[in-house]
C-alpha cells in the first residue's frame, strides 16, 4: 500500500505544479473557451488541463518502474502501452482544445489510442460471464476498443461543471482502486500488485492535483485533452482488470448471482453518472434529428442548476450520486446484500431530499 501511496502523491504533485505552467500555455497558445450559450462559466477560460495530468501520470509510471513491487509490472509492456496510448488521446484533445477538430477525427484517434492499449496487451481476454468466456481474439480486440471509445466519450459529456469530471472520476477511480485491491488479496497466491490498481492510484493523483486549479470559479478546464485521457485510464484499468478474474474465486460474497456479475457490471456502475449523461444526450439529440456529438444545454449538470442549485452545491450533490453507486455496487461483493440494500436506500433517500429540496426551485438558479 506504500508504494501505491506513493504513485497517488506523485502524480498529484506533479499535476498540481504542471497545471500552473499549462495554464500559462493555454494563453499563449489561444486554447481558451468563451463564454456560450450552453455553457455556465460567466469568463472566458483556459483549458489543456489534461497536458499537466499526462504530466502527472508519466512521472508516476516512470517512479513506479523504479520501485522493488511496482516494478516487477514492467517486466511485460502493458503500462508502457497505457503511457503511450495517453499521450495520443491527450494530443488528441489538446489539439481539438486549440483547433476544435471535427468529430470523426476525434473518434478516429480515440480508436487508435484502444488499438494502442491491445496491441500492448491491455486488452479483454474474456468476459466474466458464467465464469470467463472467453470469445476469438478480434472480437475481445474490437470490445477494447470499444470500451475506451464510451469511457472518454462518457467522461467528456459530463465534464460541464467546475470540478465536476475530475472529481467524479476521482471517485470512480478510487471505488475501483479497492475493488481491484481487495480482489488481488484472494488470488492464488495473492497478490496485491497488478496494472489495474496501479493506474487508478495514478489517476486518483491526477485528479487530486488538478482539482484545485479546477474547482468553481475554475482557473483551467481540463477540456478536451484532460477528458478523453481521464476517460482512457479508467477503461484501461477496467479492460485490464475485466475479464481476467474468475468471479468464482475473486469475489467473496454471500449472493451467487453477484458473484457472477460484479466483474462485469462493476465498471458500468462505477461510470453509471458519466454513461447515464452520455446515453441521454445520445437519444435526446438523435431524436431532435441531431449528430448525437453536437453540444447542448441539457446534461444532468445543467438540469441541477435549472432546479435551483448553486454551481458547487450541484457538483455536490453528482459527487453524492456517483459515490453512492459506485460504494452500493462495490459493498455488494462483500457486506450482507441486505444491509447493502438498506444503505443504499437510505443515501437514496438522502439524495433525492437534498436534490428536490422545495426551497431550491423557489429561489431559482444562483447567480455564477
Amino acid at each position: 500500500m506504500r508504494e501505491y501511496l506513493l504513485i497517488l502523491l506523485t502524480a498529484a504533485v506533479f499535476t498540481y505544479v504542471a497545471t500552473t505552467i499549462v495554464r500559462r500555455l493555454a494563453v499563449v497558445v489561444g486554447a481558451v473557451t468563451p463564454v456560450r450559450a450552453r455553457d455556465v462559466h460567466a469568463v472566458p477560460t483556459p483549458r489543456l488541463g489534461g497536458v499537466a495530468m499526462l504530466v502527472g501520470f508519466a512521472v508516476a509510471v516512470l517512479v513506479g518502474s523504479r520501485l522493488p513491487y511496482l516494478g516487477q509490472l514492467f517486466d511485460t509492456p502493458e503500462l508502457m502501452g497505457v503511457l503511450l496510448s495517453a499521450t495520443i488521446i491527450t494530443v488528441l484533445g489538446a489539439l481539438d482544445d486549440v483547433r476544435d477538430l471535427d468529430w470523426l477525427t476525434k473518434l478516429a484517434g480515440q480508436v487508435v489510442a484502444g488499438a494502442v492499449l491491445a496491441f500492448f496487451g491491455v486488452q479483454l481476454l474474456g468476459l466474466p460471464i458464467f465464469g470467463v468466456t472467453v470469445l476469438p481474439e478480434p472480437v475481445l480486440v474490437a470490445l477494447t476498443i470499444l470500451i475506451v471509445v464510451v469511457s472518454c466519450n462518457a467522461v467528456n459529456f459530463v465534464d460541464g461543471l467546475d470540478g465536476l469530471a475530475a472529481g467524479v472520476v476521482f471517485i470512480s477511480a478510487g471505488t475501483f482502486f479497492a475493488w481491484t485491491y481487495l480482489v488481488s488479496r484472494a488470488f492464488d497466491p495473492p497478490n496485491v500488485f497488478s496494472t489495474a490498481t496501479f493506474i487508478t492510484a495514478a489517476l486518483m493523483g491526477c485528479c487530486i492535483g488538478f482539482l484545485p486549479h479546477n474547482f468553481h470559479p475554475a482557473r483551467l478546464f481540463m477540456g478536451d485533452a484532460g477528458a478523453l485521457l481521464l476517460g482512457l485510464l479508467l477503461s484501461a484499468a477496467t479492460i485490464s482488470m475485466t475479464g481476467s478474474v474468475d468471479p468464482n474465486s475473486s469475489v467473496a460474497t454471500t449472493s451467487t448471482l453477484a458473484a457472477f456479475m460484479l466483474p462485469l457490471l462493476l465498471p458500468v456502475a462505477i461510470m453509471a453518472l458519466p454513461i447515464l449523461d452520455m446515453a441521454l444526450a445520445v437519444v435526446r439529440r438523435t431524436r431532435r434529428g441531431d449528430s448525437p456529438w453536437k453540444p447542448d444545454a441539457h446534461h444532468i449538470h445543467h438540469q441541477m442548476l435549472k432546479i435551483g442549485h448553486s454551481h458547487r452545491r450541484a457538483v455536490g450533490l453528482l459527487y453524492l450520486w456517483s459515490a453512492l453507486i459506485a460504494v452500493g455496487a462495490v459493498s455488494i461483493a462483500y457486506v450482507p446484500v441486505w444491509v447493502t440494500v438498506v444503505g443504499m436506500v437510505l443515501a437514496l433517500l438522502l439524495a433525492v431530499a437534498l436534490t428536490w429540496q422545495p426551497w431550491s426551485r423557489k429561489v431559482g438558479p444562483t447567480p455564477l
